[in-house]
């Protein structure tokens, strides 16, 4: 296959996220390998990375294959949002019961994933779906009105997000105006 040019970390992490979720990856250099089949050429050290950062971590299967795995710990939407929302998140849009979030290309996957995360979590509990395009995700408001309210639920959660990544946790600190 040819070389993907162009394609962002963003990009790259989103199929990270999908091969994670398929099982297809048992090693870091599984990983590299079903990057190079789509054309992706990367390090085992940005293969390590990435895994890191979409929250993949090594253990057993149900069938006690060793395969990594993405976390399901109630912090992990909130962890995995801070390390994402600084870049990813370009605006925010409501209307009706629908709220729309730009990214860069190649970011609506991740950020989808991040917010169904912190849906099932009960973090975000308006939130009925996402549906993510390349640049795009739609979510869906559980309140037929709920689009404007769920907009403002969102950029308060990727803001706490992005402070307690800038504070370095949930100590509180002083801003100068």
């Amino acid at each position: 296959m040819a070389k993907k040019g162009g394609i962002s970390s963003n990009a790259r992490r989103a199929l990270v996220i999908s091969y994670v979720n398929q099982g297809l990856v048992r090693s870091q250099s599984d990983l590299v390998e079903l990057l190079a089949d789509e054309g992706i050429e990367v390090t085992q050290a940005t293969a390590s990375r990435d895994l890191e950062d979409v929250g993949a971590v090594r253990g057993k299967d149900a069938s006690g294959v060793m395969r990594y795995q993405l976390m399901n710990s109630e912090v992990e939407p909130l962890a995995r949002m801070a390390r994402v929302s600084d870049e990813l998140v370009l605006s925010i849009t409501a209307s009706g019961n629908l709220v729309v979030v730009k990214t860069p290309p190649g970011g609506a996957q991740l950020l989808a994933s991040a917010l169904d995360r912190a849906s099932q979590s009960g973090e975000l509990s308006s939130i009925i779906g996402t549906i993510a395009g390349d640049d795009t995700v739609l979510v869906i408001s559980r309140n037929a009105t709920g689009g404007k309210a769920l907009a403002v639920q969102l950029r308060d959660f990727i803001g706490s997000a992005l402070s307690k990544k800038l504070t370095g946790g949930s100590r509180k600190q002083k801003v100068r105006r």
